[in-house]
């Protein structure tokens, strides 16, 4: 099988990965889209053997960081909808009024990941949502696995102040 059709199989995990990084239905597609396009024209350089997830998810954070880079230069995204608070984390949908106490961790949970320093949160959701290892997160991200600790304990911190309602410490450099 080429890298064509394998490409396929990983179209679920990116899109999930980018609805959680961008917080927006059709960014996210659009990112998505833009990876497999790049993934596509640039499938020679891929090598047969390696990790295709790491290649793809490396396409899909150096696109990511493109378009922030660029969106300091644009106007920001108002969605058209008010939907938008559904489309944050995978399986948002799966709260209902049945279950109004887990719509609203979810909420929350959303919340407190999109309040994160990008490469906090590219860290935690590639870890915590995609089960990457240490070492397929650093070659994503083209960091040392070092940095992906640290980024990790850093966001998992944060994001347990977040849910527990605690603003986090301002770190004051005192000068003599």
């Amino acid at each position: 099988m080429g890298v064509r059709e394998e490409l396929i199989d990983h179209v679920p995990r990116l899109r999930r990965y980018a609805r959680a990084l961008v917080h927006n239905r059709e960014l996210a597609d659009d990112l998505v889209q833009d990876t497999l396009e790049r993934a596509l024209r640039h499938a020679r350089q891929y090598h047969d053997g390696t990790d295709l997830r790491a290649w793809l998810f490396t396409i899909m954070h150096n696109a990511f960081v493109n378009q922030m880079r660029s969106a300091g230069m644009r106007a920001p995204h108002v969605p058209m909808d008010d939907d938008t608070l559904s489309d944050g984390l995978p399986g948002a949908d799966w709260h209902s009024t049945a279950n109004p106490a887990g719509s609203l961790e979810v909420r929350d949970l959303d919340y407190a990941l999109q309040r994160l320093p990008a490469e906090q949160r590219e860290v935690v959701l590639l870890v915590g949502l995609e089960s990457m290892s240490y070492a397929e997160v650093a070659l994503a991200l083209g960091i040392p696995v070092g940095t992906v600790m640290s980024r990790l304990s850093r966001g998992r911190e944060r994001l347990r102040s977040l849910m527990a309602g605690v603003k986090p410490e301002a770190r004051l450099r005192v000068v003599r």
